[in-house]
This record gives structure tokens, sequence and C-alpha cells, in this order.
């Protein structure tokens, strides 16, 4: 079933799949709000926020609107590493960086952790572009999936290993619109 349907519980139908609320919208902005101020706190010098899109772009548009850093500027990274509910394994770059990054502080801004594969991705190319730091900014991380030992130093909230979508999360492209986070359904 390709379309979102909702019944009177607050669950929601995604394809074959069926998801109930996990975060709501207002908790979202809790975290956001105490990851802007824990990146206003570092004092990040002239940072390059690269987000990673699709999944991290309403995440992106909230905080940084919060991000009161001088001289920050924002630009975006696509790949991908998901096929349904499952992470492949394999990591594309689709789409790359629009600007140069040699010798920049870069800011990772991403809606998930899991695994770590894709991050440890992202700060490769990064590093070949012989950026200054790298830090991370992450909505959710799955510590219980994670696989690296790469420092994570913005963590918006640890869940646990399981299959979420909304605030702009998917399911094979859909529920990215949702203004909560929903959970997959035991």
């Amino acid at each position: 079933m390709a379309e979102l349907e909702k019944n009177s519980n607050k669950d929601i139908r995604l394809h074959d799949k069926e998801f109930k609320i996990f975060i709501s919208s207002s908790e979202i902005s809790i975290i956001i709000e105490n990851l802007a101020k824990k990146i206003n706190n570092s004092k990040i010098h002239n940072p390059i926020f690269i987000v990673i899109i699709n999944g991290a772009f309403l995440f992106a548009a909230d905080l940084l609107r919060k991000v009161k850093l001088p001289n920050t500027e924002v630009s975006f990274l696509k790949l991908s590493s998901y096929s349904g509910t499952k992470t492949t394994g394999n990591v594309n770059e689709l789409i790359g960086l629009s600007s140069s990054v040699k010798n920049r502080n870069i800011v990772i801004v991403e809606d998930i952790i899991d695994t770590g594969i894709t991050l440890e991705k992202i700060i490769n190319i990064l590093n070949e572009k012989e950026v200054t730091s790298i830090t991370t900014a992450t909505l959710l991380f799955k510590p219980e999936a994670y696989q690296k030992k790469i420092d994570i130093e913005f963590i918006g909230k640890e869940i646990p290993n399981k299959f979420v979508v909304g605030y702009g999360l998917d399911y094979d492209e859909l529920g990215r619109n949702l203004p909560h986070i929903y959970k997959l359904k035991d």
C-alpha cells in the first residue's frame, strides 16, 4: 500500500508495515533546542554544516535556525545505504559537496546513526578534502547497532535498534513528512 493511512489510535501504515508514535514532535523540538545549545557552546569556528540528505533535511532546517555560530555555512551530501527497512552495508555517494571544504571545520548533520557505515564513508570523503576538523551532530543514535569507533559529539537521543520513520526518516520514501517519529510495531 503506497499511501499513508492513519487510524484513530495514531498508528500509521506505510506500504506493508504498521508503525506507532515513538517520539512526539514536541519532544523532537526539545531535543533540537538542547543540541543547538551544545553546538553554540562548542564555539566551533567558521563551520560548514554538511547536511546528509534526504533524511536530515527537516532536522537540519530546525537545528540550523537555532545555531548562532558566526560565519556558519551549509552544504549538502546525499548518500544511500538503505533498502526497505535494512541497511545494505554499501554506501553510494549520490550528490557531492557544492563548495570547497579544505581547511574548514565541518559539522556533519545526520538524522540517525546506526551501524556507522555511512558516517565512516562521509568522514573518509571529507578527510580526502583536507578539512581542519570534523564533528558530528545526529538527531538519533542506535548504540546497540553501532559498529565503529568514531566519536559522535552531539547526540540528540539514543534509541533502541528498532526501525523508525517520520521527521525526515523514511520507509521506501514514505513517511518523511510526518511530524512525529514512529517505530515499527512488533
